[in-house]
């Protein structure tokens, strides 16, 4: 296992998403909208990995907000291929659990990072005497 659970996570995702992308244009000769979902669906992955050398905390704030706007967008692409039946009920469900978990990790790390931040700017400066 790597140094992150997000890290890991964004990537086994982005490559269950390229293999729903392969399957999409292959199989269901689908391109629209499995180009949508694979842009949104690796840029997750990609972002997390940029926010690794982040130049400042609000930088890595920022990246790690973006990938989560990018995995709530994944979930919508899901949810619309599987309403347009181009995707297994089996498929989404795996799918839409593994995103929700990114999303979850995303928003742990998203709020312990601005708490922290807080308390920082709140913190009272002490006095050595």
């Amino acid at each position: 296992m790597s140094e992150s659970i997000i890290a890991d996570k964004s990537t086994c995702f982005a490559l269950n998403i390229i293999k729903l992308y392969k399957d999409l244009i292959f199989s269901r000769k689908e391109y629209v909208l499995s180009k949508q979902i694979l842009r949104s669906g690796t840029a997750i992955g990609a972002l997390v990995s940029e926010s690794k050398f982040a130049q400042s905390e609000p930088d890595f704030i920022n990246k790690l907000s973006i990938a989560l706007k990018e995995a709530n967008e994944t979930l919508y692409w899901l949810t619309l291929l599987h309403k347009s039946d181009f995707m297994k009920t089996e498929t989404f469900d795996l799918l839409q659990k593994e995103c929700n978990e990114i999303i979850s990790i995303l928003v742990s790390i998203i709020k312990t990072m601005k708490s922290k931040q807080i308390s920082k700017k709140t913190k009272p400066n002490s006095i050595n005497f």
